[in-house]
């Protein structure tokens, strides 16, 4: 199975494993899954990290590293994702979990997500 994995979840199972769910550890470790992050959530990462955000310490350039090391593929955004966009009611308003959403309904995965608020979007949306 695929999935794409939001910003927090990154976060949480690059660096604090420990805040990860039984369901999300379960997931994350499973040889058969493929886990994808997206390039909006480095987007976010640096921009939040720049802002001074203290739940967005790490340093985007290591977190790619990190995660490519670690088997997961990244996933540009292309124009098919931003056009998905348009088409997404206005559950929530900011634009880096909608642009995850969108990519998720474009590919046609599943996102997996910690955030109740973008799990009320359609389709292939999982809370863990």
């Amino acid at each position: 199975m695929k999935y794409l994995l939001d910003t927090h979840l990154l976060l949480w199972a690059a660096g604090q494993p420990e805040r990860l769910s039984k369901q999300a550890r379960r997931l994350l470790s499973d040889p058969g899954n493929e886990l994808l992050f997206s390039a909006a959530s480095l987007w976010e990462i640096a921009i939040k990290r720049n802002l001074g955000r203290a739940d967005f310490k790490v340093e985007p350039r290591l977190l790619r590293r990190g995660l490519l090391d670690n088997g997961y593929r990244e996933l540009a955004i292309t124009s098919a994702h931003v056009l998905e966009l348009d088409a997404l009611p206005a559950h929530h308003k900011d634009p880096f979990d909608r642009i995850l959403v969108a990519q998720a309904l474009s590919e046609g995965i599943t996102l997996l997500t910690v955030d109740p608020m973008v799990a009320k979007y359609p389709g292939p949306i999982q809370k863990v």
